[in-house]
């Protein structure tokens, strides 16, 4: 699986068969760097993990122009499809759906859910992270924005997790300390991959609390440089 970080959470995907955006938050994001047209050729599939602008982002654009499937909570998927998105595949916390070269299961994530309107925040279901399995491929998990549980042991035990992108950032969700020790403690994957930093001046600017938290912890962790490819 090869994987190309954009800033915040939002994270291309490419495997045989299909190529995954997973949370397109680029119009807006502080910390976006990069054309979103090259970055949306040939995506086949987007995959939002909950539903707060900073995650759903250009999903509906990039939906309507590349004509991607989108695979989100039911709630979510019905909000955006009453603004024109064509092409989705609803599901809850706890489901799995068959993409073909492809699964998805969406997992708990312990956060919150809501869309503005005008001024208003509107609930959109759960907050969820998602777990990608592919034949051949490391089984990854993006946990979307969450804090720290117990039972992520049991989620990663399940499912089988060996490559897990987390959020450090802070403020909205477990920093990275706490992140260093949901991996190594519960989730053990094989590979651990930081997000949601170094964008908005409120969270956490960069990394930095997570690797140290990971020291000698035997598990391999990548820092992605934005727009830079890398293969798990």
């Amino acid at each position: 699986m090869k994987l190309t970080w954009y800033g915040h959470s939002a994270f291309r995907a490419e495997i045989d068969g299909a190529v995954i955006l997973i949370d397109p938050f680029f119009t807006g994001n502080p910390g976006f760097e990069g054309d979103i047209a090259a970055i949306s050729s040939g995506v086949t599939h987007i995959v939002v993990t909950h539903g707060h602008g900073d995650h759903v982002g250009d999903t509906l654009d990039i939906a309507e122009k590349t004509g991607a499937t989108v695979i989100t909570n039911y709630d979510l998927a019905m909000h955006l499809a009453a603004k024109g998105l064509k092409k989705f595949q609803p599901m809850n916390t706890g489901g799995t759906v068959d993409l073909g070269p492809f699964s998805v299961t969406l997992v708990r994530a312990d956060h919150s859910a809501g869309m503005g309107e005008a001024g208003v925040a509107v609930p959109v279901g759960s907050p969820n992270g998602a777990i990608i399995k592919a034949k051949g491929e490391k089984t990854l998990w993006h946990m979307g924005d969450t804090d720290i549980f117990s039972d992520m042991a049991l989620l990663s035990e399940i499912h089988g997790v060996e490559a897990c992108i987390c959020p450090v950032g802070d403020r909205f969700t477990m920093g990275g300390k706490v992140a260093a020790l949901a991996m190594t403690r519960f989730v053990k994957p094989k590979v651990a991959i930081p997000c949601h930093y170094g964008s908005f001046p409120i969270i956490d600017s960069n990394a930095d609390a997570f690797v140290a938290g990971m020291q000698g912890s035997g598990i391999e962790v990548v820092v992605p440089k934005k727009g830079e490819a890398f293969a798990i």
